[in-house]
């Protein structure tokens, strides 16, 4: 397995962010994914944190495609492709209706075919093409205008760019597996993944590829407990977050991490949690979620516990884990990475 970590621009001091990521390249991790949401944009951090490392892989986690013009990602991945020096891979995103018209302004209509054809622009833009494109979502130029199909002046620096997805939907995990060259994935349960990989699959398949053509990227936190009890307290205090994503990351109608939750055998928690969330019962939200499933989508317990979870992973094909080591402090959350990399599958 290869192994990421993920930060959040905004958490805590710059220079807390600095060291981490210079120290988790000693430690020996491959990929640094810095995520956007709606908190600090991550193309800045990113071309900043590179100037202090010189293996790590940066990517974007995620762009949403809504928040920016298809052009515009384009150039701020190529961009960052030349400051990194060819360490840098774009992930991008749909995001949710509440971030993309709440914020940004933007019709949420169509995500599958603007993430095609902001992903069919970007391949324009890296071959040095000019960007015409007559999509539904995206059209360059602007029909009826005074404007022109330009091409950018900047080019891809070395290796092609990998481009990942971050999908949840069997429809968009269909299309990861068609034109993408990873998945990002989040809310994951090993032990109910297979309609994930199905879709993964079914969309490679129409482009000639296989799974293994892929590289499987999933996420969580990982903390270590020392008994039982400090266990049971972690996952309690977990319930809360998961929550938040069963009920608040997206309305009533559209919420993909509910809905995900649901395809891998927790359908019925899914729907209470986010009934009593909506009802403005956000304690009985987290009440209504079982320890074993904080259990299903983490790394907690004890080493032998992780390593376990870890092995699960690996065994339903995922080949690159994003690690959320917990901890008060730095020093704290730097302690657990470490002990979490000595467990990762090789």
């Amino acid at each position: 397995m290869r192994t990421a970590i993920q930060l959040s621009v905004g958490t805590g001091p710059w220079s807390d962010l600095v060291s981490y990521v210079t120290e988790a390249e000693r430690l020996g991790i491959d990929n640094c994914w810095v995520a956007e949401a709606w908190g600090g944009d991550a193309a800045t951090p990113i071309a900043a944190l590179s100037q202090h490392t010189q293996r790590i892989v940066f990517g974007s986690g995620v762009f949403q495609v809504g928040a920016r013009s298809a052009a515009n990602t384009a150039m701020t991945a190529l961009t960052l492709q030349q400051i990194t020096g060819g360490r840098f891979v774009l992930g991008l995103g749909a995001s949710g209706p509440q971030v993309i018209e709440g914020l940004h302004g933007v019709p949420f209509a169509r995500p599958l075919t603007r993430m095609r054809e902001t992903i069919q622009v970007v391949r324009l833009a890296e071959a040095g093409e000019r960007l015409a494109l007559e999509g539904e979502q995206v059209r360059l130029p602007l029909p009826g205008g005074e404007g022109k199909a330009l091409r950018l002046s900047i080019g891809p620096a070395g290796e092609p760019l990998a481009i990942y997805i971050a999908s949840l939907s069997p429809r968009m995990l269909a299309l990861t597996g068609e034109v993408a060259d990873g998945w990002l994935g989040t809310s994951f349960v090993p032990e109910g993944a297979q309609s994930s990989m199905d879709a993964l699959a079914g969309g490679a398949a129409r482009t000639g590829r296989s799974l293994a053509d892929l590289d499987l990227c999933q996420g969580a936190e990982v903390a270590f407990a020392r008994d039982e009890a400090e266990l049971q307290a972690m996952v309690q205090g977990r319930k809360a977050g998961l929550a938040f994503s069963l009920g608040g990351m997206g309305s009533a109608t559209t919420n993909f991490y509910n809905e995900a939750y649901a395809r891998q055998g927790f359908a019925e928690v899914a729907a209470e949690s986010q009934a009593l969330w909506l009802a403005g019962r956000r304690d009985a939200a987290a009440a209504a979620i079982p320890d074993e499933m904080v259990l299903a989508t983490t790394l907690l317990g004890s080493e032998s516990q992780v390593a376990d979870r870890l092995r699960a992973w690996a065994d339903v094909g995922i080949d690159h884990v994003r690690l959320y080591p917990a901890g008060a402090t730095l020093e704290d959350r730097l302690d657990t990475l470490g002990r979490a990399l000595d467990l990762v599958p090789t």
